[in-house]
């Protein structure tokens, strides 16, 4: 993707210098060994070449990983040694997606902020939390290191690149070439809930499943507390401890992802959409919403809504 990107500026370039020899981007894929290796899929990926120790280059572009299927990469020392070099010479360093894994694994980021992809922000955290993790943002800059969100962040990298490497005009042309919304700056809207189950304690993970189905009707953590069988006060420490956030953040969540689903599959009218998930103000429905998702219900039904076929 980056690469599509960056031969669209290359032409786009040509187009604006009215000379078809000149490129302004030029890109090498490198393996630590020079090796062929394989992507996601089975793909088989060819590289120019392998990695150089005294080689320098105007940017290096870590790739991402699957951090939950692949080991980490064993050979990260001589990568580290590269960036480390690269640094000492101001080049900046960038990363894709889930590659902020491997400049966490090699101690670069601590201290420092930096994204990732949203779905594994939560393991993130828990391997590097030295670092400033900012899950929200679909790219970050911190002392010459910038990281992306997940997969079509690699967009707003390459504009980055091509603004910064080209023009403004290049990379308002390239956006619109590529379909890239440029004032697109955070991953919540397309955030998924993913509660906190594995936990151990059976009756909180009761307390979740009755509240993933009576949501709209619960009437406070208290009734909730007395419908697991759990005093109050003891529920709510619990219910924290083992969730990692408190029962009636909880509830707010569940719902609001509830309204989320109603408005990316049906037409319902907002002040419905309010009642049907357990809220009886649309004004203070609409401001939850906007606090969880960064975007107006209307808005986000804008983004997401999709209309049946034929």
């Amino acid at each position: 993707m980056l690469m599509d990107a960056f031969a669209i500026a290359n032409l786009w370039h040509q187009a604006f210098t009215n000379d078809r020899s000149k490129n302004l981007f030029e890109t090498e894929i490198l393996t630590t060994d020079g090796a062929p290796v394989k992507a996601l899929g089975d793909i088989p990926v060819l590289p120019h070449g392998g990695i150089d120790l005294a080689a320098t280059t105007e940017c290096l572009v870590v790739a991402p990983v699957l951090p939950n299927v692949t080991p980490m990469p064993a050979d990260l020392g001589i990568l580290g040694a590269w960036i480390r070099e690269l640094r000492r010479i101001k080049t900046p360093i960038a990363t894709v997606c889930t590659g902020t894994f491997i400049l966490a694994e090699l101690g670069l980021l601590d201290g420092k902020t930096a994204t990732t992809n949203w779905q594994y922000a939560r393991m993130f955290q828990r391997r590097y939390p030295k670092v400033k993790l900012t899950p929200n943002f679909m790219l970050t800059e911190a002392d010459g290191i910038l990281c992306t969100g997940a997969a079509t962040a690699v967009y707003h990298l390459a504009l980055h690149f091509i603004r910064i490497f080209g023009s403004n005009r290049l990379a308002t042309t390239c956006s619109k070439a590529l379909l890239v919304d440029p004032n697109r700056n955070s991953q919540t809207p397309y955030v998924l809930s993913s509660p906190l189950r594995n936990h151990g304690d059976d009756q909180i993970l009761m307390a979740q499943q009755y509240i993933e189905t009576h949501y709209a009707t619960i009437e406070s953590v208290d009734t909730l507390a007395k419908t697991v069988g759990i005093s109050p006060r003891h529920f709510k420490r619990r219910f924290k401890s083992a969730t990692g956030e408190p029962p009636g953040k909880y509830l707010q969540r569940i719902r609001i992802e509830a309204a989320k689903d109603r408005l990316e599959t049906t037409r319902d009218g907002i002040e419905e959409i309010t009642w049907a998930v357990g809220y009886r103000d649309v004004s203070s429905f609409s401001r939850l919403f906007k606090q969880h998702t960064e975007i107006s219900p209307r808005a986000y039904r804008e983004k997401f809504y999709l209309p049946a076929v034929g």
